[in-house]
């Protein structure tokens, strides 16, 4: 039976960096879940992937030791349940907005009699040496609150029996709260970003449950461990790609002064 890494980091105190995981390829998980993080969650919601890819991902990271986590597309019992049975050991769960919402999602995630899981966990019995009713100790429970209703609902949320933390997007945070005033983006500087950021932090430690945020720097998500998280997120593999690639061509043309390309006419 496998025991949560991520639960017992915290449980001593100490907080965790959480990788990310946007393209559906095996071989990036196996990368990414190589380079030191605590855990990877693959972005079941908004990444270039399905379940076709997912449990091939989590495979390729068993080796490394992280703890691996889904982003689900939706309060859905039947992504939940099998992306567990595939193997995460935790659920990010999008768009929570009530109480009832948070019951229901941690319902999905638990065996009875302390919720409606399934049971079948195909993948999960091999890739941990066995896979029992124990494992409603074991895996998380993460929900997102990302709207005006949910952060109404904070308090109620994060006293939700078997909710074992709650993830903070900043993005889908500010769009849902500010009316479109301000644009989506991580690592937000406003005052009331920060204070709502904050707020929900501080539900999150007067119910003792965890507190996690997305973040786009490293410089930011130390930032948000010195306030209080116990976890944070810094870029992703997408991203990484990006700048990694634009950063090794600037260089490139700053030293052999070629000019930038240009699109093939017609190509587009």
């Amino acid at each position: 039976m496998f025991k949560n890494r991520l639960k017992a980091q915290w449980a001593e105190g100490r907080p965790a960096i959480n990788g990310w995981l946007s393209i559906g390829n095996p071989f990036t998980a196996e990368i990414m879940a190589a380079q030191g993080y605590d855990s990877v969650t693959i972005d079941a919601q908004h990444g270039a992937l399905d379940y076709g890819a997912v449990l091939p991902m989590l495979q390729a990271m068993r080796a490394s030791g992280v703890t691996p986590m889904v982003r689900v597309p939706w309060r859905e019992p039947g992504a939940i349940m099998k992306a567990l049975d595939a193997g995460a050991q935790g659920i990010i769960c999008p768009m929570v907005n009530s109480a009832e919402e948070a019951a229901e999602f941690v319902s999905y995630l638990r065996y009875p009699p302390l919720g409606s899981r399934s049971f079948g966990p195909t993948r999960a019995t091999f890739a941990y040496g066995g896979y029992g009713l124990a494992a409603n100790d074991e895996v998380l429970a993460l929900a997102m609150i990302e709207t005006q209703q949910g952060v109404d609902n904070l308090e109620p949320i994060a006293a939700t029996p078997g909710i074992d933390g709650i993830y903070i997007g900043p993005a889908d945070l500010t769009l849902g709260t500010q009316n479109g005033t301000l644009p989506p983006g991580f690592d937000r500087e406003e005052e009331v970003m920060v204070a709502l950021i904050k707020r929900i932090l501080a539900a999150c430690k007067a119910n003792g449950i965890r507190a996690c945020i997305h973040c786009g720097t490293p410089e930011y998500a130390a930032k948000a461990i010195g306030w209080g998280f116990d976890l944070t997120t810094v870029g992703g593999d997408s991203r990484f790609l990006a700048a990694a690639a634009g950063a090794s061509v600037a260089r490139w043309r700053e030293l052999t002064a070629a000019p930038p390309a240009t699109a093939t006419k017609g190509a587009y």
